[in-house]
């Protein structure tokens, strides 16, 4: 059963008819409704209609309290370059099949996950599943710590991947077959990680921005801004961030920044990229964060300085491989509580959605979120 993305008709005739009758009590509504519903298809000549049976409304008025015991799935269409819509019959099928109780929503454009999680959970539904890719986990989960009724912990999130990058399931090793993915959901093994709180600038003004996974600066920014651009003019394929990595490679120019770490400065110099994680992987598989863990309460930073181009192609493999922290033009750090400022400002990137520029301050919120995971 799909919930509307707004109040339905339903809703709205219920009020009016509350107003507008003033004493009317439900016993008089419904008895008036089931008589609308016997005389309007001769008033308009016999006409075939599909008008809700009074059942349906009470079940309707009833799906609400139901909450604290079904799932909400929040399906973006557009993951995976549209596998969202593409699969999800075959995964509507599967979760009925595994007995799930659900109800379903789906996004309609950019931010929406944001606005669909944070009304459903004040609505009551505390255990959700994602139907997407890391950017709609991450505004999930957004939608998540900006309602006002529930602390974000009693949220409950798992996840059905049908995302490009996918890495935040990467660690917490969720299957990308649906079947498998579903099994996982159904054993419901939870974990408490931490989340991230990013305070940047835009347009001017001091926005924030949660963050589940890791946030980029410098290169890594630039690259996640040009393909969330190119996804926007309709452009799709799993190699697009890394064809964005050599092309972006040819103009990109170092920055200069200053790093505080815990009210303590760190760092002050010139910088290729830059990621400051809460999980390991970024980017479809790289390991720009190899030694984070979850749920330690910290942030790991990892500073790639500058260095001549042909040594950062050849140092690719290096973000793969996990042995990035070896490099002799990378510096590691840990912290809670992370200030960066630069001159030029530059623009930074959170579980690959694009956001402002620096100055910028990340802060932790350990053991902040519930999640479902696999087998690690």
């Amino acid at each position: 059963m799909q919930i509307p993305t707004a109040m339905g008709g339903q809703s709205y005739y219920f009020t009016y008819m509350l107003n507008f009758q003033g004493k009317l009590n439900c016993k008089h509504f419904f008895s008036f409704y089931k008589q609308i519903i016997n005389i309007i298809p001769y008033i308009l000549g016999c006409l075939p209609m599909v008008i809700p049976d009074i059942q349906d409304m009470k079940r309707n008025i009833m799906s609400a309290n139901d909450s604290d015991t079904s799932w909400l799935v929040l399906v973006n269409p557009n993951a995976g370059s549209g596998r969202g819509k593409r699969d999800w019959k075959l995964i509507d099928n599967l979760l009925k099949t595994g007995g799930f109780r659900y109800q379903t929503v789906f996004t309609e454009k950019k931010y929406h996950a944001i606005d669909l999680a944070a009304r459903n959970i004040e609505r009551g539904y505390k255990k959700i599943i994602v139907v997407g890719g890391d950017g709609t986990l991450n505004e999930v989960m957004n939608g998540a710590f900006l309602q006002k009724k529930f602390s974000p912990k009693e949220v409950l999130i798992g996840m059905i991947p049908v995302g490009t990058g996918n890495d935040w399931e990467r660690m917490y090793n969720i299957p990308s077959d649906y079947s498998k993915a579903i099994n996982v959901l159904k054993r419901q093994r939870t974990f408490t990680q931490d989340a991230g709180i990013i305070h940047y600038h835009e347009s001017g003004s001091r926005k924030i921005r949660y963050f589940i996974n890791i946030a980029g600066m410098g290169f890594d920014a630039r690259v996640v801004q040009k393909t969330n651009r190119q996804k926007d003019e309709g452009k799709k394929g799993a190699l697009l961030y890394f064809l964005n990595i050599f092309t972006s490679l040819i103009n990109y120019k170092c920055t200069h920044i200053s790093i505080e770490i815990d009210g303590e400065h760190v760092y002050d110099g010139t910088v290729f990229s830059l990621s400051l994680g809460i999980g390991k992987f970024c980017g479809g598989g790289m390991r720009q964060t190899p030694e984070a863990i979850p749920d330690d309460g910290l942030f790991d930073l990892t500073i790639i300085k500058e260095m001549p181009k042909v040594q950062i192609i050849m140092s690719l493999k290096r973000l793969f491989d996990g042995s990035i922290l070896h490099h002799p033009r990378v510096a590691g750090f840990t912290g809670k509580r992370i200030r960066i400022d630069s001159e030029p400002p530059i623009y930074i990137e959170a579980d690959g959605e694009s956001l402002g520029q620096s100055p910028v301050e990340f802060e932790i919120i350990p053991g902040s979120l519930d999640v479902i995971i696999g087998d690690i």
